[in-house]
């Protein structure tokens, strides 16, 4: 059963890509202001999951429902709002934009969302500062380090104030180190503002900053909600 005021949730998603099944009946819920950290070894769906939760992709059976409705049964042109609006994303190699200031690369959601640029730079730099890197606004991502461009890309993934924040190996390109570093700011930082996480990742490490654990195999999916 469901638990209770859940954000977010996936029923029996399948999804198949050619004759390989990624997903096969897999579960997944989450409250806002909650860490739930997605696991599993490389290849058993936990990316695929992700994407269909985040309306990337459409599964090709189950429910995903976010905040009373159904996702799948949206318009695409509804799911992009949703994507720039509601939803904030943070990816393996933060996936930051050369040619822009970090500054600019931070602001850049809330621009594409129509804020007037000094608006949209004064509210990133407030973001930038959370995150320990408001001193680094006028240098681009060629210009800083690992650590420092990813807790960037923290930042310009809740600019927006998302109520789901989508995080796929945030920590895989860094050291233990700025790992951890990243992962303690980005967890307060959403805790903070009621932000839910879905965090892939394959890392005990990464795991033990979620409120809670789910663990995908063979494109199933086992939690303490749902019968294994």
């Amino acid at each position: 059963m469901t638990p209770a005021g859940s954000l977010l949730v996936a029923d029996g998603l399948h999804k198949a890509y050619g004759t390989t099944p990624a997903l096969d009946g897999a579960h997944f819920s989450i409250h806002p202001g909650e860490v739930v950290a997605v696991m599993g070894p490389s290849g058993s769906g936990k990316s695929t999951l992700l994407h269909c939760l985040a309306g990337i992709i459409t599964p090709d059976s189950g429910t995903i429902t976010y905040d009373g409705r159904e996702l799948s049964a949206m318009p695409d042109r509804e799911r992009s709002a949703l994507r720039r609006g509601d939803f904030g994303f943070v990816f393996q190699f933060g996936q930051l934009v050369p040619e822009l200031t970090c500054v600019e690369n931070v602001a850049l959601p809330l621009r594409l969302n129509g804020a007037k640029r000094k608006d949209a730079e004064r509210e990133a730099l407030k973001w930038m500062a959370r995150l320990e890197v408001d001193d680094l606004g006028r240098k681009r991502p060629g210009e800083v380090s690992g650590g420092q461009g990813q807790r960037v890309a923290v930042a310009r993934s809740l600019v927006s104030s998302p109520r789901v924040l989508f995080a796929d190996e945030p920590t895989g390109a860094l050291d233990s180190l700025n790992g951890e570093r990243v992962m303690q700011l980005l967890t307060e930082a959403a805790r903070s503002a009621n932000t839910a996480v879905v965090l892939v990742t394959h890392e005990a490490r990464v795991a033990a900053y979620s409120d809670r654990e789910i663990v995908v195999r063979d494109g199933k999916s086992r939690s303490p909600e749902y019968a294994a």
